[in-house]
């Protein structure tokens, strides 16, 4: 009997395409709708609060970003050298502060750029800083004592005020810091050059600026130091009725390590080494100080 011959088994696989299938499609649909549903309920929202709400909300979407605040304030070149160091070390809160608006309190002493900072002093104290310094580490400067207080006394005068608000422009935003404060006084500032009067009229003015501080912190992190010096003003006659002048040292560093364990970031520059021969804090008022004039005059005469 023959063998039977086996066949082969074909297998034939038909693949049918269905006319109408929406695959994923339907997930765009959901977000265009919820997108949608955001936008009417902070609509619906908007409309029922009030008028400082509203006013709020439409100030922080009109408010230039810090970036844009700074190429109109202190030039391309110094806004780029703080952008090509903030993308260096940190680029994330550098793509942060193109979003941040004007209005957010800046921390001076994470600046990252030491001609930014010089320039944001500059607008901020104008000619009343002298002698200002920045380093890596931080920034130091004066003020003559008759800006604050009467000569000779710790009475504060009628620009006091002032000048404290605008001292505080520059420490409310500080984080993890450390401002000193050195009451300098000759003994020949006060009546009758005593020098215990001196040490007491010092001491009064160092705790009226200490608190003056320490009630301007936003952050907890901070410190505040302070001392007095008293002097003697050699060639000083008693009755001469120009007294020597007192001066208010300020310096502003950063602590050695922040609150959250890290090492504080190094103020930089990356646009050549600082010119000796002049002082850029300086230029920077002038600058700043033409610029307040045009815009002034493009005001008044439109």
């Amino acid at each position: 009997m023959a063998a039977e011959k086996k066949g082969s088994t074909i297998v034939i696989k038909k693949i049918y395409n269905v006319a109408g299938g929406h695959g994923g499609a339907w997930k765009v649909a959901l977000a265009d709708f919820m997108t949608a549903m955001m936008a009417f309920f902070l609509v619906m929202w908007l409309l029922s609060q009030s008028a400082e709400t509203k006013k709020a909300v439409s100030d922080y979407f009109s408010t230039p970003s810090i970036i844009e605040y700074n190429f109109q304030n202190f030039g391309a070149e110094i806004t780029l050298e703080k952008l090509f160091l903030d993308l260096l070390n940190e680029p994330l809160k550098a793509f942060q502060s193109f979003l941040e608006p004007i209005d957010k309190t800046p921390n001076v002493m994470d600046m990252g750029s030491q001609k930014v900072i010089s320039a944001f002093m500059a607008d901020k104290m104008g000619d009343l800083a002298k002698n200002f310094q920045v380093g890596q580490d931080g920034i130091e400067f004066d003020l003559l004592d008759k800006e604050l207080f009467i000569p000779g006394t710790a009475n504060p005068n009628d620009q006091y005020v002032t000048v404290m608000d605008r001292l505080k422009t520059i420490t409310v935003g500080l984080e993890d810091s450390i401002v000193s404060v050195d009451s300098r006084l000759f003994n020949q500032s006060v009546e009758g050059s005593d020098i215990e009067l001196a040490k007491k009229v010092a001491t009064e003015r160092l705790d009226l600026i200490q608190k003056r501080f320490e009630a301007s912190f936003e952050s907890p992190t901070n410190e505040v130091r302070g001392q007095i010096d008293i002097r003697d003003k050699k060639g000083f006659i008693e009755g001469q009725s120009q007294r020597p002048v007192g001066m208010i040292h300020i310096s502003i560093k950063q602590k050695p390590l922040k609150s959250d364990g890290k090492k504080p970031r190094p103020l930089d520059t990356v646009f050549g080494s600082a010119d000796t021969s002049m002082s850029a804090y300086d230029n920077f008022v002038k600058q700043i100080t033409e610029q307040k004039q045009k815009r002034k005059a493009e005001t008044t005469n439109p």
